[in-house]
Formats: structure tokens, sequence, C-alpha cells
């Protein structure tokens, strides 16, 4: 199962309704995955204010010495902390690789849900519905955003769990996604890794290299691929700070749909997670083929 939708604005009048399009999309792909969700949000001035770098962090302790920790980095970084459900931002007037290394240092062992310039990555556990409303996500800006619910059929529900994942700076993806060649969950395995920001849980996305994920963000618009960046059954989404990009395996085997206006390109694993966005009636609508690479840019 699992449900991705994703928004791409063109027309700056609905860059104040980025968040609340987004909520209503990621809502109607609830019974798809109602464990878990996430959002990656690009442009919003309050969570990620011009200038300023970001990061997303993931299972930060609540206790003391982590309070002392982000007080610290608040005086030494010129640094705003704000806690949204299981995420905590940071900003800070520095460029997001340096703002990285000083939170890794802050919060040694963290995990790092997404970093950029403009970008901000919000998970948690729980219905979607229930996690858009805690995170006040109708209310938030910008020009993009992509998101993910999740069910867990193989591993633990939790925070980490839930996508969009960081491929690199001002970068997220999310899958839906069941590969044959996925190696059995034992203590021997080791689960796939994007890169050393991020990790995630058995079997919750195709084997594949790093490299493989970020192809699709990069090849041409409705290109064929000769390569997949995977092998199995999936539908990827990936974004990066200008554009999207979606692809689906050989046979289509995962749905999709993709809507475009001059107003706005939406993809959802479903046709009802973009039956509420404005102009929709006039959009080109149609399902992706297989292996073919859809990509759009600022």
């Amino acid at each position: 199962m699992c449900g991705i939708v994703g928004l791409h604005l063109r027309t700056p009048e609905l860059y104040p309704r980025l968040g609340e399009l987004l909520a209503g999309m990621l809502c109607e792909m609830s019974n798809r995955g109602s464990d878990s969700a996430g959002v990656a949000l690009y442009g919003d001035p309050t969570w990620t204010p011009p200038g300023r770098g970001c990061v997303s962090l993931l299972e930060v302790d609540g206790d003391d010495e982590s309070n002392q920790r982000c007080s610290r980095f608040r005086a030494g970084r010129q640094g705003i902390a704000t806690t949204l459900g299981a995420t905590r931002l940071l900003t800070a007037d520095a460029d997001s690789e340096t703002l990285l290394t000083a939170a890794r240092a802050a919060y040694p062992g963290v995990l790092v849900a997404g970093f950029g310039a403009d970008l901000a990555v919000l998970k948690g556990v729980g219905d979607p519905a229930t996690l858009t409303r805690s995170w006040g996500l109708d209310t938030a800006q910008g020009w993009q955003g992509v998101g993910h619910t999740r069910m867990a059929t193989e591993s633990a529900v939790t925070p980490s769990g839930a996508h969009p994942y960081a491929v690199d700076p001002n970068s997220a993806w999310c899958t839906t996604a069941r590969s044959p060649t996925t190696p059995p969950s034992d203590a021997n395995y080791k689960p796939p890794v994007c890169d050393s920001t991020a990790r995630t849980t058995p079997r919750s996305v195709p084997g594949s290299s790093r490299a493989g994920w970020q192809r699709a963000a990069t090849w041409r618009p409705r290109s064929r691929n000769c390569a997949p960046p995977s092998d199995g059954f999936y539908t990827l989404l990936v974004s990066n700070r200008d554009s999207f990009a979606v692809v689906r395996d050989a046979i289509a085997c995962k749905p999709a749909v993709i809507a475009e206006t001059d107003d706005w390109v939406a993809m959802g694993s479903e046709y009802r997670a973009l039956s509420g966005l404005p102009g929709v009636e006039k959009a080109a609508i149609w399902e992706p083929e297989p292996e073919v690479v859809y990509a759009w840019t600022r």
C-alpha cells in the first residue's frame, strides 16, 4: 500500500495555499497508509526563513541535557529550534552544510530527516489527518511539497521509518515499493542507506544505490530510462529545491496519476488525491508510463 502525493506550484498567487492543498492531498491517501506520514515543503517563510539554513531532526530526546544542547545551539549559531511533534527544526544564519555539522555536534547520534536552504521535512506516527493538524500544515506556504502515508507491513512504526527521506541538500524522495530481490530480515541484513544523513528500515525501500535514486531528479523530462533506479515494483517521487520527478517500474505495478495545468503540476497514488486542486477539471490527466521519467523545473 502506502500513498504518495506531490505538488509543484507554477503560480506565485498559489504559494500561500501550498500547505492547505498538500494537507488535503495527503489526507485523501490516509487509507493507503494510516500508521505514519511525512511531508517535505519548500519555501515556507516561517519554518525555513529566506537566507537561513534548515535541518530537520528526529528522535531528539526531551531530557535536560538535550534542552541544554538546544540552548547552546541557539546561542552559538544564532539559531532557532522549533519542535513539531516528533520533528525538531533547526534554522540559523548559516548555509545548510555548516548548520548540519553544528546540529550533529549539538545532538550526537540524532537522525537527520532532511536539510537545505528552503526545505523542511516533518514526520510522525499516527493518522495523517491528525499529524497535519498538529503540524499546522494547512497554514504553510511555499512553491513545492511532497508527502507520503505509510502502512508498515514489515517493519516497526516509527517516525524515522516514515517517508520522505533525504538524498542531498534540498532534496527528498518518497516511494511505494515492493522488491522481490530484497534480502530477508535477519541478523546479517543491513538496510539500504541513501547517504550519511538518513537511514531506512529493512524492506522499506527497494535495495538500490544512492546514485540510482538521484538519477530520477536529473533525467530529461519524459525521457525513457534505460537503467531504472531500482529493480522490483515501485512508484518513485524525487524532489529538490526547484523540481520534482516521477518514475515507475517496468510493469507499472504501483499506481500513480499525474495532472498538469498552467498553475501547477501534481502527482498522487490515486486520482482522488488530486480531485480537490483548483482548476483540476481543466487539467491534463494521465497515468505515467512504465520506466518513463517525468520531470518539472521552476
